[in-house]
């Protein structure tokens, strides 16, 4: 039996009790690029959410108080088993989400490590020792959360999943996980099946797919205490509202329209191939993709030639079945998306430069000149491989048009190291990238935006997610009754 073997999570979800039929129905898994039905997954009801939610929260106790090597072990184990079934879990990435295989790679390659991260948390330092003037011993103490939902998007389905999963398993908390239904095999049971086989007790982690009411539900459960939430900002907003009104915390990644920003001087060649995979890696389908190129007018024909004869030649195609640049739009919806926001900039006085046109849910790489602020695809996330191109004079005016936005995710800048040092210095974004394009990651890096892009850097590395999934409790300690007055 292979470990995604359909037998077991066909028309199921996961609960405490295993893989069970949902109350929700079912609803087939669909490759993007060739529109082959892969699969059928379960649908929970709410009824199910709620009885997760209970057992959830049944459970969680025993598990915090599971010795932290025991915890630990289990995520090495999860970390070990993501690199022994890479290539399974790889294939269904593949062909669920449409992803060339180096990206499904590094899907697989960055769950390990998130878990082999995680694995350290159950032994870190949980407290500290404050001073008092009363006559006591006085601690701050990180205690477990509780229950845990998480939401993860379909771009990079494993790697938003596992990044809040692996931390708040390890810190002692129960999760109730909802992934996107269109990728809910290759980043949801597959999850599941790794932590099933290295170990975790029954009810700890369940299942639950769902459509926007099944999202409502893990997050308004009254056993649930965090919401760990990666997706669009409008979701994003809504998902923040159910929280703010139940009391809970609510962790939000949002999107981003990211610059990148080309000084003076810069290499073009070098310049341009940093643009295009900015904009066109994974079809532009990241929250980080670079939506926004801003270059200076002395290198401006230059660059745009550059990205067109990159545009005009990158391949497009199914990537399960040879090799190519850029694979499918997620489904015929988003395509749409994307050829509409393209053909209102072109009607705005926008020129598509290369690319601009789609097959089924292949969207050629494009570029777009003849833009100004206003532009539709300058000033909205796109989440398609659109890449708008403008130009500026001064330092500056630089500044002013990266700025000039809701969000705040990421910048790159693209060449002096001194003049850039002085730009990050005046940019509000969760990261700048020097000398880099705007898409990076890493398991142990703080990860997060400002504005429209989310509530700040939650993910990543010892202190972000100690902060993300505990409370911090006061403890007080005296070796007597302390005399009161009344």
């Amino acid at each position: 039996m292979t470990l995604l073997d359909p037998a077991i999570w066909t028309d199921k979800i996961y609960t405490a009790k295993g893989w069970v039929t949902g109350g929700g129905g079912s609803r087939d898994v669909v490759s993007p690029a060739t529109g082959e039905k892969l699969g059928s997954i379960g649908l929970a009801s709410v009824d199910d959410v709620q009885q997760a939610a209970r057992a959830a929260h049944a459970a969680q106790p025993g598990w915090a108080s599971m010795i932290p090597e025991q915890r630990a072990a289990i995520l090495r184990k999860a970390g070990e088993l993501f690199e022994q079934h890479a290539a399974e879990i790889e294939s269904w990435i593949v062909r669920e989400a449409g992803s060339i295989p180096p990206k499904a790679g590094l899907e697989t390659h960055t769950a390990a490590q998130e878990c082999f991260e995680a694995s350290a948390l159950p032994s870190h330092p949980n407290g500290v020792v404050m001073p008092s003037n009363a006559e006591h011993w006085s601690f701050a103490r990180r205690r477990p959360a509780g229950v845990v939902t998480v939401i993860a998007p379909f771009n990079f389905p494993l790697i938003l999943s596992i990044r809040s999963i692996a931390p708040a398993l390890a810190l002692g908390n129960t999760v109730l996980f909802k992934p996107d239904p269109r990728t809910a095999v290759g980043a949801g049971a597959s999850i599941i099946r790794i932590f099933e086989e290295a170990g975790l007790p029954a009810g700890v982690f369940q299942l639950l797919n769902g459509a926007a009411e099944i999202g409502e539900a893990v997050c308004s459960a009254p056993e649930v205490r965090i919401i760990s939430f990666t997706g669009s900002s409008a979701a994003g907003r809504k998902v923040g509202e159910v929280a703010a009104k139940h009391l809970k915390r609510a962790h939000l990644e949002l999107g981003g329209n990211n610059a990148l920003i080309v000084l003076p001087g810069a290499d073009v060649a070098k310049a341009a191939s940093a643009g295009a995979f900015g904009s066109w890696m994974h079809q532009g389908q990241i929250c980080m993709t670079t939506g926004r190129h801003i270059v200076h007018e002395s290198l401006y024909d230059a660059y745009v030639a550059a990205l067109v004869e990159k545009a005009n030649h990158l391949p497009v195609g199914d990537p399960a079945s040879g090799q190519v640049a850029l694979g499918p739009i997620i489904d015929a919806s988003q395509t749409a998306k994307v050829q509409a926001i393209v053909d209102e900039t072109v009607a705005q006085g926008g020129v598509i430069a290369a690319g601009g046109t789609h097959e089924g849910n292949f969207f050629k790489p494009t570029v777009m000149t003849n833009l100004t602020m206003d532009s539709s695809a300058w000033k909205n996330e796109i989440f398609g491989p659109v890449a708008p191109v403008i130009k500026f004079s001064t330092i500056e005016e630089a500044v002013a048009i990266t700025e000039n936005t809701e969000y705040g995710l990421s910048v790159g800048i693209l060449g002096d190291v001194g003049e850039a040092m002085k730009i990050a210095d005046l940019l509000h974004s969760g990261k700048v990238h020097i000398n880099e394009q705007t898409v990076a990651d890493e398991a142990n890096i703080p990860f997060g935006g400002v504005g429209a892009s989310g509530t700040g850097s939650r993910f990543g590395g010892a202190e972000a997610n100690i902060e993300a999934f505990t409370e911090t409790q006061w403890l007080t300690m005296r070796p007597d009754i302390a005399p009161y007055p009344f």
